[in-house]
């Protein structure tokens, strides 16, 4: 119980660090766009073929869940309902985007997921029995990005693709397998989103949203307390992240010609 208090803790540690962060990145993209309003950054940044980068972001995730019809039965007559929370994580990952034409990309962004998923039991007595984990995912999701003409140093943008997900398993997980909800290590979801790229001098700066729609019943074909009420259960997340590009040589192609010469 004092491990699992530990890991809490920190993980809301993280989660507040990773916001001040945004909001200070935030802020510094106000005064530096200040500085250089009328000015065209990177003009040829959406000529390369390939772009590179990172990104951060914080994210809500909950269950969503349908009830097994034995849950009617007078099996589960102690058991008034289960209820899934939103709690807060944190995302990292890199960011390939392939360049097809002037208004529509291919985006693969792999991405380590920190989440807390819980499911909060409550009995007809009062009492509530809590669910609380934090797997991690390894991400992969494969994006089209459709983005709007680009108008000065801004360029709005919508995002679609599917995003298979890896849970990363330790030996922690696999003991006590009665102790908690089991799940399987597999997801796959529906992400849609929408952003805007905004030019700095050296990189590409965007915030998005992004929202994560579960598509597969993550519930483990081994049953015990925690899922014998239930009988599907996806994972869905509302994300925020903060993504930075690198692009081409910012050399114009006058200048690359003069250089030829």
């Amino acid at each position: 119980m004092h491990t699992t208090y530990i890991r809490h803790q920190l993980y809301i540690y993280c989660s507040k660090v990773t916001l001040a962060i945004l909001l200070l990145l935030l802020m510094g993209y106000h005064e530096g766009h200040a500085q250089v309003d009328g000015t065209l950054n990177l003009p040829h940044f959406d000529e390369q073929r390939l772009h590179y980068g990172f990104m951060i972001g914080m994210h809500t995730a909950h269950y969503r869940l349908e009830y097994d019809d034995d849950f009617v039965t007078p099996n589960y007559d102690t058991l008034h309902s289960v209820v899934p929370p939103n709690n807060i994580g944190f995302k990292v990952g890199f960011i390939v985007d392939y360049h097809i034409n002037d208004l529509l990309d291919v985006r693969l962004s792999p991405t380590f997921s920190f989440n807390q998923l819980q499911l909060n039991y409550r009995y007809s007595n009062g009492e509530i029995k809590e669910d609380l984990q934090d797997p991690t995912y390894v991400e992969l999701p494969l994006l089209l990005k459709y983005k709007s003409i680009r108008r000065m140093n801004r360029r709005m943008y919508f995002l679609a693709g599917l995003n298979p997900a890896f849970k990363a398993v330790s030996s922690q997980d696999k003991e006590n397998k009665s102790e908690k909800l089991l799940t399987k290590g597999f997801n796959l979801s529906l992400d849609i989103g929408v952003g805007m790229d905004l030019y700095q001098p050296l990189f590409k700066f965007s915030p998005e949203l992004r929202y994560s729609y579960g598509l597969l019943n993550v519930l483990d074909d081994q049953e015990n307390s925690y899922s014998a009420p239930l009988r599907n259960l996806t994972i869905h997340s509302l994300s925020f992240f903060i993504t930075f590009e690198g692009g081409p040589s910012t050399f114009s192609k006058k200048g690359k010609k003069q250089r030829k010469r």
